[in-house]
């Protein structure tokens, strides 16, 4: 990835590349103790800003599914660390917004703050509000920047969602967009800007304790900044920037020169939507491994132009969601930083649907469904270049039990609400060594958002869920297998309507296994009418749900990797013995022969498998 240039005390340097501010040019050495220490240091910060938005956000989105992020941004623009939050939104993006924070207000003071939400200035898409607080010193120097991102319920979109995969552009998509702009400053909101989103949000109270929540947790992680700095002095701080990035390549070195060097290509599909071409966009990536140089390229310049519709990439989810798919498949421990991104290249082509789009391409849904079939073909991809590396699929993405519901509530003198809900999904892709992460949730999440709890939702909005459960024999099967499907049934109480929201992928194109793995079972959404039929909903859906009507969901399975008659007869006795795999299936498709008493008949079995392996 090429690293933006700026300018610090009045002088160009490469960012990445320059020296700690009064150092007179000459690297000074850290010991490793104190490496340590502040790697740490820095990392609780973020999860101090984590915390504090989980604590103290209003809507459910932030306090129940917690889908927000926190890090630090050098004063290069280069992301030095981040809490175990989402990767989608942080990998490549945080560095991205900060310099158009740089570039829009150069005259940066000590008590500003800053919104955005601009995928056209860095940010995944609108839907992500971030504060970003740079870290000035009393002389008025800039030397961190702080960075708090939460999904917002509503963004003031044309419909009650935060994902239009149907809109056009930005202007169909209709959310305020806030690229760096201004919301405090000296630590004092600027109340046009907080009137202006009151009055075109639908839930301006939940979104003001949101924000309230965002400033919180930004301004303690400048506070906490700023005593490290009394503490070990700003010297410090920069040169342990510069040696932790570099101990993190030295990590990503070591961790590519363990793969075999080799090239592979591998396609994902996403199913069509308004706006789409009948079979769907493929996103087509190409992978190489250069073992001798310790470098890793991704390339997503061969894939179709940027279209009329919500689904076009952001630059930061294109890059993010090509890295996510290399880190999942290096097996290391390597910090994800600017340091360890040195080994990385991600090509990608203006005016391309894979984070080359311009304003006014609409980039609503940027951040789940294209961003899973970026990710996932990358996986498939190291896979293809040698067995034991890379994953299968993760499954797509927005089953209806993940919609956007909104709407009055009845019990509370018909108060409107908006909130994007969590009840169930799956999709974990198998690993090389490994079953699938089960509640991943989809591959930009990496299983960091929660599934909520039925009893909270329940609580705080008016709906009811008659079930959520597993689905048997619906996991990708293979030597490692990928996450069943999950069922989900919930529809309104008290009389009220509810409206839902949600941009389904994967009716049409599954999640695929790899190197002989089965795909996983595909996402499906019935509405269920007060008759008790069942009727089979689109790929894209806005639907109001009288009384007693319901939403019918099951979430996609993961892909498999491998052969599923490799996989141990043990493993799979386990498998049977927990529900997920029935003793047909089990003989059927991984050749495991079960005794009547339920143990595995070893013979049988070998017998078996030798006569699946040959029918193959």
């Amino acid at each position: 990835m090429a690293r933006a240039k700026t300018k610090v005390k009045g002088k160009s340097k490469k960012a990445g590349k320059g020296k700690p501010a009064g150092r007179g040019g000459k690297k000074a050495g850290m010991d490793p103790v104190t490496l340590a220490v502040l790697s740490k240091r820095f990392e609780s910060i973020t999860t101090k800003m984590a915390n504090t938005l989980l604590r103290t956000g209003r809507s459910g989105v932030l306090n129940l599914a917690k889908d927000f992020s926190t890090s630090i941004v050098t004063r290069d623009c280069e992301l030095l660390t981040g809490a175990e939050t989402l990767p989608i939104h942080v990998l490549s993006g945080a560095d991205l917004m900060a310099r158009s924070m740089m570039d829009l207000h150069p005259a940066l003071r000590r008590g500003d703050a800053f919104l955005h939400n601009s995928p056209y200035h860095g940010c995944s898409h609108p839907a992500d509000h971030t504060i970003l607080v740079p870290v000035i010193d009393k002389k008025g120097e800039h030397h961190f920047t702080v960075w708090v991102k939460a999904h917002q319920a509503d963004c003031g979109n044309g419909q009650p969602t935060t994902y239009m995969g149907h809109a056009r552009d930005v202007y169909e998509e209709g959310a305020l967009i806030f690229p760096a702009v201004k919301v405090q400053e000296n630590y004092e909101d600027i109340e046009d800007i907080i009137r202006m989103c009151q009055m075109r949000i639908r839930v301006p109270v939940q979104w003001r304790g949101d924000f309230l929540a965002m400033i919180g947790a930004a301004r303690i992680g400048e506070r906490e900044v700023l005593v490290m700095a009394d503490e070990y002095g700003w010297d410090t701080l920069h040169t342990f920037s510069e040696e932790w990035f570099d101990y993190s390549e030295k990590v990503m070195i070591a961790a590519i020169k363990k793969m075999p060097s080799g090239s592979a290509t591998a396609t994902s599909t996403h199913d069509p939507v308004p706006g789409t071409p009948e079979g769907g966009i493929p996103i087509k990536v190409g992978v190489k491994i250069d073992s001798k140089n310790a470098r890793i390229e991704v390339d997503l310049r061969d894939n179709p132009d940027a279209m009329p519709c919500g689904l076009n990439l952001s630059e930061a989810c294109a890059r993010t969601g090509a890295m996510i798919g290399v880190f999942n498949s290096i097996e290391d421990l390597v910090p994800t930083n600017a340091g360890s991104f040195r080994r990385l290249k991600v090509h990608i082509r203006e005016g391309c649907v894979a984070g080359g789009g311009k304003h006014p391409t609409s980039m609503s849904v940027a951040t789940t469904n294209l961003a899973d079939r970026m990710t996932n073909p990358v996986q498939r991809a190291f896979s293809k270049i040698k067995d034991g590396l890379g994953l299968a699929e993760c499954g797509p993405i927005f089953p209806a039990s993940l919609g956007v519901i909104s709407g009055v509530d009845p019990r509370n003198e018909n108060e409107p609400f908006v909130n994007q809900i969590f009840l169930l999904d799956t999709g974990g892709a198998a690993a090389a060594k490994t079953d699938a992460w089960l509640t991943i949730c989809h591959a930009g999440n990496s299983g960091m958002c929660f599934i909520d709890s039925v009893e909270l939702d329940e609580l705080h909005f008016p709906f009811l869920v008659d079930e959520r459960r597993l689905v048997v024999d619906t996991e990708g099967s293979g030597r490692t297998i990928g996450a069943p499907s999950g069922y989900c049934e919930y529809g309104p109480v008290g009389g009220g309507e509810l409206e839902v929201v949600y941009v389904a992928d994967g009716a049409t194109n599954n999640a695929k296994g790899t190197l002989g793995g089965h795909d996983g079972e595909r996402i499906r959404n019935y509405h269920r009418r007060r008759d008790g039929e069942l009727v089979e909903l689109p790929a894209c859906e806005d639907i109001i749900l009288k009384p007693g009507e319901k939403i019918v969901s099951y979430s996609s399975g993961g892909g498999g990797y491998g052969p599923p008659i490799e996989r141990p007869a043990a493993q799979v006795k386990f498998d049977v013995d927990e529900g997920w795999v029935s003793k047909e299936r089990a003989h059927e498709v991984y050749g495991v022969v079960f005794r009547e008493d339920g143990s595995v008949d070893e013979a049988a079995t070998a017998t078996r498998r030798e006569a699946l392996k040959a029918a193959e």
